[in-house]
């Protein structure tokens, strides 16, 4: 008990500062307690049934098909709903998490002077063809003609319509750079096989960050910056990651890095060395390679999920569409750029590939839908004389631990066994889960505490409950 008290301490600091986000809640979900608050209640949740293991398969196809964990996982619990071949209807718990990662990746980006842009998804086709990639990205772009015969994609990326946004501001200054834009939006890649649910789609949200910059010197700097920033944030999540060299691709550009979390899925395959730590995926390498290029070591091979991937473009496309800015001189100069993506619902997906059990959802500690789930006795059960103690517990912590507004649930169904609601709970992940069993019936009232992610379980007062729940960080 001791060791889960002095862990959720440690948070305690940080919970000052962190954002109450209930807006997002459906009214509905909540039942008032007489003379007390709302309480956030399971049985009125729009959750889908658990799907059986035929019933997955006759959604997504082949049993092949499921040979991803976090694919099979979001699908049994409800939190994803296949809509049609690499398109999936996100559930209320799924949206939960996913606005918490982009609050994340928001707390990142402007920490180091990023400012949020929202960009059209249609993109027009002549800005495509400007720089010859409506061509070359061949049949992976979606594309589409209004009634007038206008051309048009829906874009994977934005690097043209930024470029021309920027190229279009004329008296852009080198006072105001460097220009760090970015948004969080839906991208379409037209896939010839989605596959492993969020990880590969049709459709998707990314987080993409366009930046520019007065010199090359500066725009490598920069891209150091995105980079670190990026680390932060996996390190925030808990995830085991790495930083490999990889190929400019279609994007382009004189320097790239993928942001990589190891896993035996992975599609890509990385070399490694334990010595100097250089990592690059195999595509930029001679696959005979064995040796590593810095200091000569063995290299050692594994495969990885791509989550984050970066550029330094240097003047390819502020060539092309001449964003240009005026330097100290009043000389007119192209600007130096860079771009900076993150897979937002691949990194959900892979957070949760990498954390789970088989059979059970974990979540990083920040984005999990709920932080704690509340179980009171089963009606009619000998210990149903302590619904009241577990109801009275919700409503003070509700009162006396802020943060945690629309972070804890009550799992009302009781007319099913405590055991029965624990499976369900310990498969959809809450960090801790508040239990009322025969232990409540003492003077004083003792509640079981698990705690999911460190497998602890403990007994502790209302006292106890309350000062361990005190040190939640919530984002």
């Amino acid at each position: 008990m001791e060791g889960l008290l002095t862990r959720c301490r440690t948070l305690s600091a940080l919970a000052a500062c962190s954002l109450r986000h209930s807006s997002y809640l459906i009214h509905k979900c909540y039942h008032r307690a007489p003379g007390r608050g709302q309480r956030l209640v399971l049985s009125r949740m729009f959750q889908p049934q658990n799907l059986r293991e035929d019933q997955v398969l006759s959604l997504e196809g082949r049993a092949s098909d499921l040979t991803c964990k976090s694919q099979r996982l979001m699908l049994q619990v409800g939190l994803i709903l296949p809509a049609s071949p690499g398109c999936y209807h996100l559930m209320p718990y799924t949206v939960r998490a996913l606005e918490k990662l982009v609050r994340v990746i928001d707390q990142e980006m402007q920490a180091i002077g990023g400012q949020k842009i929202n960009m059209p998804s249609l993109s027009p086709a002549e800005l495509w063809r400007a720089t010859s990639r409506w061509d070359l990205m061949g049949r992976e772009l979606l594309r589409l003609r209004d009634r007038h015969g206008k051309e048009y994609c829906l874009g994977p990326t934005h690097e043209e319509a930024v470029t021309a946004l920027v190229a279009s501001q004329k008296k852009l200054s080198y006072k105001q750079l460097p220009l760090l834009l970015y948004q969080v939006t839906r991208k379409y890649r037209d896939e010839p096989r989605p596959r492993f649910g969020l990880l590969r789609g049709r459709e998707f949200y990314m987080k993409d960050m366009y930046t520019f910059d007065s010199s090359s010197e500066a725009a490598q700097e920069t891209y150091g910056l995105v980079c670190d920033a990026y680390c932060r944030l996996f390190d925030r999540l808990g995830l085991r990651w790495m930083k490999a060299r990889a190929d400019v691709g279609s994007i382009g550009g004189m320097m790239s890095h993928e942001f990589q979390l190891p896993v035996d899925i992975g599609e890509d395959r990385l070399v490694v060395c334990p010595s100097c730590h250089f990592s690059a995926n195999t595509e930029i390498l001679d696959l005979s390679q064995k040796i590593c290029p810095d200091c000569q070591g063995p290299l050692t091979e594994t495969k990885g999920i791509e989550v984050g991937h970066t550029f330094y473009l240097g003047t390819k496309y502020s060539s092309i569409f001449n964003a240009l800015f005026t330097n100290a001189h009043g000389e007119s100069l192209l600007a130096e750029m860079g771009c900076y993506g993150l897979g937002v619902t691949r990194i959900l997906a892979a957070a949760i590939e990498v954390l789970s059990m088989e059979d059970c959802i974990r979540w990083p500690r920040l984005l999990a839908p709920y932080q704690v789930c509340v179980i009171p006795p089963k009606k009619g059960s000998k210990e149903t004389a302590a619904t009241e103690l577990v109801e009275q517990l919700y409503d003070d912590v509700m009162e006396a631990v802020p943060q945690l507004q629309g972070e804890v649930l009550l799992d009302d169904r009781t007319h099913l066994t405590i055991g029965n609601r624990l499976k369900d709970a310990n498969k959809l992940g809450y960090p801790f889960v508040i239990i009322a069993g025969k232990r409540a019936l003492e003077d004083p009232a003792h509640f079981e505490v698990w705690s999911q992610n460190t497998g602890e379980v403990v007994f502790l007062t209302k006292e106890g409950v309350m000062e361990l729940l005190t040190g939640v960080h919530v984002v």
